[in-house]
């Protein structure tokens, strides 16, 4: 698999992409890519065109799928999954820095924070 240069998102984006794919040492080599159609909603276009993608990662013992049809455009699939895939391996080898599992823990005080207030007379 190549990086998606031709995503139309940001540099900066970018830029953060290939600094989390740096440093959790994921070799785009080892990432299989496969065009998918996408399903639902979209009629005769999301019939013929593959403009989803699938991402197959082995990570040690683990394979790791992740399938992004969100949008129309293959390249900005590409680099949804690729994001999501970064995420994902983040989750699982070093989950103290995964920003989506702080983001998840803050929500979850948040959560218990108002239902604690709710609940108080």
């Amino acid at each position: 698999m190549r990086f998606p240069d031709e995503a139309p998102v940001t540099l900066k984006k970018r830029e953060q992409l290939r600094e989390q794919l740096a440093r959790l040492h994921i070799d785009l080599a080892a990432v299989d890519e496969q065009a998918v159609r996408g399903s639902g909603p979209g009629g005769q276009n999301i019939n013929k065109t593959h403009s989803g993608v699938l991402l197959r990662y082995r990570l040690d013992k683990e394979l790791i799928i992740i399938r992004c049809t969100r949008e129309r455009q293959h390249a900005l699939n590409r680099f949804l999954a690729l994001r999501q895939l970064a995420h994902e391996v983040e989750v699982r080898v070093s989950p103290e820095t995964s920003l989506r599992l702080q983001q998840r823990a803050r929500r979850r005080k948040q959560k218990d924070r108002r239902r604690r207030r709710a609940a108080a007379p």
